[in-house]
């Protein structure tokens, strides 16, 4: 599949960085296109540091998990949701199956007027979910996307899965604004709850990044952390499953998932979101059986809920 990523700006040394890490793991060179908001050359996009990293997390997280997806990198012009909106778009247009989104920012009354940007019949759309803890951020609040939260992963001596909490930075909630989707079925939230599904994203049990742009020292190897790393995860596992059908009418990790097809994250918060005695409401915060806020319906265990 052709697995697309957008963020903001360039990183001049992506190409190079890329076939580092790809070299570093014993992967096959990479098929990466890069291109800038409406589709043209990506050196007219200027390059940015900060930005840059996240470009190269997000092209080595899809790297990691579908060696041989199609990468397509777009890059906004600018930060602003119009600029990335606009980049989800040529995305989309130029024939990616899953578009990867690691950004996000607060809730606004005026939201809703970029979603439509986030929907694309056959086009699977992750979004991460925070890294502030609770509360809901956009466009992760759109009910069109599949909203990533977080977890801390810890494995056995082995490299085989040990267990598994709630991340404490994933963020998480009821919307403000966007409405509740078929496919939900939460009882304390009227609106879109936050988040659909999780993968890896505490810093301390964080992913190893190649970056030489902006780097000190030679220092080109870092751990990063983060639901920008869950993102894209998701959006590689969607696109080993090959299966984009009918997203985002019917997305496929739905309660309705086959058995035994998530891990189940049952433990661990990431933040305050009980006032009073309405205990009710806990699971948009806390880990439990069955769905809930910062872990949705849980991590994948294979492709078969997607």
């Amino acid at each position: 599949m052709t697995v697309a990523i957008v963020d903001a700006y360039a990183n001049p040394n992506a190409a190079a960085d890329l076939a580092a890490y790809r070299t570093a793991f014993g992967l096959r060179s990479a098929d990466l296109t890069q291109v800038n908001q409406t589709g043209g050359p990506i050196t007219k996009v200027r390059g940015n540091v900060g930005w840059g990293q996240e470009e190269m997390l997000d092209l080595e997280m899809i790297s990691a998990i579908c060696p041989s997806c199609h990468i397509i990198y777009v890059g906004a012009n600018s930060a602003s949701f119009n600029d990335l909106a606009a980049a989800v778009d040529t995305a989309a247009s130029l024939g990616a199956k899953v578009i990867s989104n690691s950004y996000g920012g607060s809730e606004f009354s005026g939201e809703a007027t970029i979603a439509s940007h986030y929907s694309h019949t056959d086009v699977a759309i992750t979004v991460s979910s925070g890294d502030s803890g609770y509360g809901v951020q956009v466009p992760a609040a759109f009910n069109t996307v599949t909203a990533v939260g977080g977890t801390t992963l810890k494995l056995k001596a082995d490299n085989t899965r040990l267990s598994e909490t709630v991340w404490s930075g994933a963020g998480s909630g009821c919307s403000a604004y966007i409405g509740k989707h078929s496919w939900q079925h939460d009882a304390a939230c009227g609106n879109r709850t936050v988040a659909d599904v999780a993968a890896v994203a505490d810093p301390a049990t964080g992913v190893a990044v190649y970056d030489s742009y902006g780097s000190t020292g030679g220092a080109n190897w870092y751990v990063f952390g983060g639901t920008s790393v869950a993102a894209p995860i998701i959006g590689a596992v969607y696109a080993l499953s090959g299966n984009t059908a009918g997203v985002p009418a019917s997305l496929a990790y739905a309660p309705t998932a086959p058995s035994g097809s998530l891990y189940d994250v049952t433990s661990g918060s990431n933040g305050r979101c009980v006032r009073g005695k309405n205990t009710s409401v806990a699971y948009l915060c806390t880990g439990v059986s069955g769905y809930d806020g910062p872990t949705g319906n849980g991590t994948p265990k294979g492709t078969g809920a997607f």
